[in-house]
């Protein structure tokens, strides 16, 4: 008998996984066991009495509801997940959980008292065939505090959040309010949110102005971003208290190129210099070309209020009109700064280059500089297009310019990645109010400080990271960029099609070089700020980890960043940690570096959406008085609510809402067109069109725009 029960428990248990899956493809439907044996295409008798048994023993586990005899239906399938939240307007959320391809659709009223970017776990069930979540728990806050406008009413004050992604306002007691005015932009603090009420409570920590100046708007843009206005008082009083270093006596344990012809190439309006570039012909023929970067881990020591108020920032914040540094003024502008002309302390990478290109050695170690002359970007691109000579270092930078673009071509030919940005650079007047704008182009110049800060970044990640025989690695912090998701690469291949461009891919080559060449003839045909961000789209993000993957954008199997600690605090982690290793010691932090990771790549994307932000207020800002004005553009967007159109004397961005447009249209999520029903003209991504500004929000950093006569 025993031998008659195992095979009949092995088809049991294959029978049940059967049964349940035909319920998961039949969700709402209600079934028997005749019907379910229908449906598996099971005739025998047994096995029919096998179904009615095994449906019997689902029933009894709960998998299974049986509604009236014999007839059953399966329960909701329930599981909890955690992720992150992704928000819509409406209030509805996304659950967002990494190594998933589809998100997880989070109903508005079952979010909970959860906000937009919050890490949550989430009860998963089906519905109607559809998988859905609701929120059981609020695991981290992404934040706790807000920016929004406060309205004083006759018996109670709210604060309504700026950010749309935040479907609820604050209730603020009495006491709570700072004494703001009715209107004015505030930052407030979630206090508690009582479980039977709607609106949270919050406190006014902070009153940033009413809205409509430069001034309070730019710091709007960085309070809802999480970074601050102004330094703590100790943090000020510790950065003014360091004083002036005894250069002659510190030369004395550091390698002294003083002597060595120095300088800087930066752009024309920068004041935070963090690197500077030595050149030295030696006598075997060869180049002495040291890439000297500020020596910050000398001023700011671990765990001092400097330190912590760094690591919070995380880095620098360079908006249109004003930079908000990592560092306080005393040492990112005078201190640490690379000026011309004076003596400063300096970590290095130095390297003996062949005139071909070769490293033939390399040495990192503390150092001590005086910068000889600063250039501009421009100055420089005129000794090397010929323009201007340079007896002091003119040499130095035809040298040098030949050399990188050797390492240039070197780095394209191992798969790099070639991606040109248009970035958008405003003229202002006295007062930080946009009177121009021309766009930022990468000449020869940026390119020569570009491939050699590129070589110190990724010697120094070699340096640390390359397993020697018989060493440990040792935990290290790396800028990695991985492998772009194949789905995503299908997906572009897909949609760049709709525009005639294919990824043509070469045997044992990378993507990378099928993709650099889309990007090639899309500048040709003047579409790369079209076809350039779909590209940069489908790719990973580059972040800091401690896990090395390398970083596929640039072609390196090591690579971090080494060369910006004036504005990066993952620059001033690699110091320490370089520093330690050339010391023989052990670096005393390692175990954080994972989370501190974590954290920098969080303030890194937090100051680009900063950066971004104020790009659109100063183009809207900059189109206030060319209302009914008409404009030449092309279709960067489109989206079921309407076109955004690039305008293409002032490169700004407007919204052509689908309302604006002539007779009844739709969105094709296919080929990305929006389509006219009944015939007409159809609307997609490169199309050029006529539009005239119809009105301008500086508030919401908003163009609208409609559609003029002409479409060609």
């Amino acid at each position: 008998m025993a031998k008659k029960k195992k095979p009949a428990s092995k088809l049991k248990y294959k029978l049940s996984k059967q049964i349940i899956q035909v319920f998961k493809d039949n969700p709402n439907k209600q079934l028997n066991h005749k019907q379910i044996a229908a449906m598996l295409d099971i005739k025998g008798s047994s096995e029919r009495t096998l179904i009615h048994e095994v449906l019997e023993e689902l029933a009894d586990h709960d998998l299974l509801t049986n509604v009236q005899r014999g007839v059953y239906k399966i329960n909701e399938i329930s599981d909890e997940i955690e992720g992150i939240l992704d928000f819509n307007q409406r209030g509805s959320a996304y659950l967002v959980v990494e190594g998933y391809d589809d998100d997880i659709y989070i109903h508005a009223s079952k979010v909970g008292q959860a906000f937009n970017k919050d890490r949550v776990s989430v009860r998963v069930f089906t519905r109607n065939g559809k998988t859905e979540g609701e929120v059981v728990e609020i695991i981290e806050r992404h934040k706790t505090e807000f920016v929004g406008t406060i309205d004083i009413g006759k018996s109670t004050v709210f604060v309504r959040p700026d950010d749309q992604k935040i479907p609820v306002d604050f209730f603020i007691e009495k006491g709570h309010t700072m004494n703001a005015n009715h209107g004015e932009k505030v930052k407030v603090k979630l206090l508690t949110w009582p479980a039977k009420n709607k609106s949270p409570f919050g406190g006014v920590i902070e009153r940033l102005g009413m809205p409509g100046t430069m001034d309070v708007d730019m710091n709007v843009i960085l309070a809802e971003n999480g970074f601050p206005t102004h330094f703590p008082k100790d943090v000020e009083l510790e950065a003014d208290a360091i004083k002036e270093p005894d250069y002659d006596k510190l030369a004395k344990d550091r390698r002294d190129f003083r002597k060595t012809l120095t300088f800087t190439i930066d752009p024309v309006d920068a004041k935070d210099f963090d690197d500077a570039l030595s050149f030295e012909k030696l006598d075997n023929g060869n180049y002495e070309i040291g890439i000297h970067i500020a020596d910050v881990a000398h001023y700011v020591t671990p765990k001092s209020k400097l330190d912590i108020e760094a690591y919070n920032r995380g880095n620098s914040v360079y908006l249109v009109d004003r930079v908000i540094p990592m560092l306080p003024e005393v040492l990112s502008n005078k201190l640490c700064s690379l000026r011309p002309n004076e003596t400063k302390l300096t970590f290095s990478a130095v390297f003996e280059i062949t005139p071909k290109a070769e490293v033939v050695k390399e040495w990192f170690g503390k150092t001590i500089i005086y910068s000889d002359k600063r250039f501009a970007y421009e100055d420089a691109q005129e000794i090397i297009e010929g323009n201007v000579k340079d007896a002091l270092c003119g040499e130095a930078i035809l040298t040098m310019d030949k050399i990188a673009k050797i390492f240039r071509k070197r780095r394209l030919d191992s798969g790099a990645l070639n991606v040109e940005s248009q970035e958008v650079r405003f003229d202002l007047d006295e007062k930080g109010n946009p009177i121009g704008l021309k766009i930022k182009i990468s000449k020869d110049a940026n390119k020569l400080i570009e491939e050699f800060m590129l070589l110190a970044n990724r010697r120094v990640a070699s340096f640390i990271g390359e397993p020697a025989k018989g060493k440990k690695v040792i935990p290290f912090v790396y800028r990695t960029h991985d492998e772009p998701n194949e789905a995503k690469i299908a997906d572009l291949r897909i949609f760049l099609g709709e525009f005639g461009y294919n990824i043509r891919t070469v045997a044992n080559k990378p993507i990378s070089y099928a993709l650099n060449e889309v990007m090639e003839q899309a500048k040709k045909k003047d579409e790369l700020n079209i076809i350039g961000p779909l590209v940069i789209r489908s790719m990973s993000k580059a972040v800091y980890e401690t896990d090395n993957v390398g970083h596929y954008g640039l072609a390196f199997e090591y690579y971090t960043h080494f060369t910006s600690p004036i504005r990066r605090y993952a620059d001033l982690l690699v110091h320490r940690i370089l520093f330690a290793k050339l010391s023989n010691k052990e670096y005393e932090d390692n175990k954080s570096l994972e989370a501190w990771c974590k954290h920098i790549s969080g303030t890194e994307k937090s100051a680009s959406d900063a950066e971004r932000e104020s790009i659109k207020y100063m183009q809207v800002k900059f189109m206030a008085d060319k209302i009914g004005q008409t404009f030449e553009g092309k279709i960067t967007g489109v989206t079921e609510w309407g076109l955004f159109v690039e305008l293409d004397e002032t490169k700004c961005e407007g919204l052509l809402h689908i309302s604006q447009l002539p007779g009844s249209y739709s969105l094709n999520p296919k080929s990305k067109q929006m389509e006219a029903r009944g015939g007409g003209i159809n609307y997609h991504l490169g199309m050029k069109v006529d539009v005239v500004v119809k009105n301008v929000d500086l508030l919401k950093k908003q163009m609208d725009l409609i559609l003029a006569n002409d479409v060609f």
